[in-house]
């Protein structure tokens, strides 16, 4: 039997959420082994654990790797999130990059300067309801399907879903103009790995907060 994935990472959401996400959708349980001060991310960096010197990193397989996609897109190939073809795995790539940008506005919000929190906000507004959100709706309603690509689940459906759920946290009622979307949610979210997932308890991070900032700050600046 093998080991469990160990991921490395701060004790938050950042770029691991993706990780631990995609990990849970897949029934995989892991462990986690959390940075709480810069000494730990310089003892990774020394030991030779980190190829390009940063984190996420995730061993897995006898592996330690590390960027982001590279450990996404390995866990979905692993775990059958891909696609059952080249063009359903190019359909999803493209859906997955599309969350991926809206995700990273919405997770680097925190670390605005405060004069420009205000006009950060109304851009991931902007960018969710006229950009993306619309996109997303009219793929769920030309394809007909449960599932954005095929009719299988994939890490597109668990990428979506979470960023999604990230969106309504900082605006609850933002997905009211998006039927389809709200369909989605509700059918992704009760899909069983992942309702076990969005449990409390689980190992699903909350929001970061204001006041984790600074010590963010501390461990990786």
């Amino acid at each position: 039997m093998s080991a469990k994935p160990k991921l490395h990472y701060f004790n938050g959401r950042g770029r691991m959420e993706t990780i631990r996400w995609l990990l849970a959708a897949a029934g995989v349980e892991f462990e986690e082994c959390y940075l709480e001060t810069k000494d730990d991310l310089t003892k990774l960096q020394k030991d030779g654990s980190l190829l390009f010197q940063q984190v996420p990193m995730v061993e897995i397989d006898g592996m330690k790797m590390v960027q982001t996609r590279a450990i996404s897109n390995y866990i979905a190939m692993k775990y059958n999130l891909y696609g059952k073809d080249l063009k359903e795995r190019a359909l999803i790539d493209m859906y997955v990059e599309a969350v991926i940008d809206l995700n990273e506005l919405l997770m680097t919000h925190p670390f605005q300067p405060a004069d420009k929190k205000e006009q950060h906000f109304a851009n991931i507004l902007d960018k969710a309801t006229h950009r993306y959100f619309p996109v997303f709706e009219k793929v769920l309603k030309d394809h007909g399907q449960d599932f954005l690509v095929g009719n299988r689940f994939s890490r597109a459906d668990v990428q979506l879903l979470e960023t999604l759920l990230m969106a309504e946290e900082y605006k609850p009622d933002i997905l009211a103009k998006f039927p389809l979307l709200q369909s989605f949610k509700a059918r992704i979210s009760n899909i069983p790995t992942i309702k076990k997932f969005l449990q409390p308890g689980s190992q699903r991070k909350q929001p970061l907060q204001e006041a984790d900032v600074p010590k963010l700050m501390k461990i990786f600046h």
